[in-house]
């Protein structure tokens, strides 16, 4: 059953003279790209299939097709549907230039694609129209959306698909996924993508949107999140990027950059993460929103992430500035440090090792003394959830009146990371 029954003809219209110009076109010597495909089954001969590749053929021409009057009437027809308002709520923001050429790219040229798609090319079929069409439908008047954007991984590896909370995951990517649906994609993924150890994973946002929902998810910030909590977990020099790609019902909605300290790789050996690695990421990307409404927090969170891509003397002074922030409490470098030292340390002996090592943040550069330990630091503030508290207990162990304050990141086993 049709649900908008003039939306459906304004499309059938849109794709009837988009055929049309294409077929124009190629009968006056356009020629369109064919891929020769070869099929192989068990006990069976080799087929051979030469498969119209009408998605680039239609990108490339959709400038063209917008210009057509049944597409202005087509574009028309969807700006008065209260559905589509998720897809032109940040033209801007996608790199398109209005609304219109929101719903071109999202709605339209996609339509026109598999409509052709499934009717092998561009001989029209009433059938193959009706197929795209009960789908879109289906996607823009159903009860919820689905929205899903991905970005690819460097700097790790993974033996199977590892879960961070939240709809996000680390999985493996297939071999030419992100060009089959972004056909722009080639040039936007980092270098080597696909072909090395280290750089064969995307990280994956998927979330059911409401009914009416105006926006989609704040994907670079979620994902900038989730790098930030890996980079924590693991110490590994992750990043993702340099951009992630957008579905919206399966289908390609946009191309966004990924913020940039997390689309950029800080030096390091590669990670493997497995699945300890990926539950106190996932456990840390929860907690990094302790940050909102923690001051301290969050300049600790942000000076120990600048310091990765930074040397001496720049490094230290921001592992300095960190470490105060996240455990000095207005007592300066020392107190934060023997702090750090009480929080790490197992044993006595331990605890003097580290203060020594901290101590040489206030003398002068020693970044790659302590570095880790800042880290492992923020890593333990984070795992026990209230920093103040934490510090009120950490003074009073060292006054001998209460044990040292145990937290889950110490009482798990540590995890495997090593270079890939």
């Amino acid at each position: 059953m049709i649900r908008a029954p003039h939306l459906h003809q304004a499309l059938r219209c849109f794709c009837l003279g988009a055929f049309a110009a294409v077929g124009r076109e190629l009968d006056g010597g356009g020629e369109l790209p064919f891929a020769f495909e070869e099929h192989h089954g068990a006990g069976r001969p080799t087929l051979y299939e030469y498969r119209p590749l009408v998605r680039p053929f239609l990108e490339e021409r959709a400038d063209r097709i917008a210009e057509l009057a049944d597409a202005q009437a087509a574009l028309a027809e969807l700006e008065r549907q209260p559905a589509v308002r998720a897809l032109v709520s940040r033209p801007r923001s996608s790199g398109w230039r209005d609304s219109r050429e929101a719903l071109l790219r999202t709605v339209l040229v996609p339509l026109l694609e598999e409509v052709a798609e499934v009717g092998g090319g561009f001989n029209w079929s009433d059938e193959a129209f009706e197929r795209a069409y009960g789908r879109l439908e289906t996607s823009l008047f159903g009860s919820q959306r689905s929205y899903a954007a991905v970005a690819p991984l460097v700097g790790l590896s993974i033996g199977s698909l590892q879960d961070l909370g939240a709809g996000l995951r680390i999985r493996h990517v297939a071999t030419g996924e992100l060009a089959a649906h972004w056909p722009q994609a080639r040039g936007l993924l980092p270098d080597r993508f696909e072909r090395e150890p280290d750089r064969i994973c995307v990280v994956e946002l998927e979330q059911t949107l409401p009914e009416g929902a105006a926006e989609v998810p704040d994907a670079p910030g979620e994902l900038a999140d989730a790098i930030t909590a890996l980079r924590l977990a693991s110490a590994g020099p992750i990043a993702a990027g340099p951009v992630l790609f957008e579905r919206l019902d399966w289908r390609p909605y946009g191309i966004r950059p990924v913020l940039p300290i997390a689309a950029t790789p800080p030096p390091g050996e590669p990670v493997r993460i497995d699945s300890v690695t990926a539950g106190r990421a996932r456990r840390l990307r929860e907690r990094l929103t302790l940050a909102d409404d923690d001051r301290e927090l969050g300049e600790a969170l942000d000076r120990w992430e600048l310091s990765l891509y930074q040397s001496d003397p720049f490094a230290s002074e921001q592992l300095r500035g960190s470490l105060d922030a996240v455990l000095g409490a207005g007592d300066g470098l020392f107190a934060a440090s023997l702090r750090a030292a009480a929080l790490l340390g197992e044993t006595p002996r331990e605890r003097v090792e580290l203060l020594d090592r901290l101590r040489l943040l206030g003398v002068g550069d020693a970044a790659a003394l302590t570095a880790d330990l800042v880290r492992r630091a923020l890593v333990e503030v984070l795992e026990d959830g209230n920093r103040h508290g934490l510090v009120r207990a950490l003074d009073e162990s060292l006054l001998g009146l209460r044990p040292k304050p145990k937290s889950a990141a110490r009482l798990e086993p540590v995890a495997a990371v090593g270079s890939v």
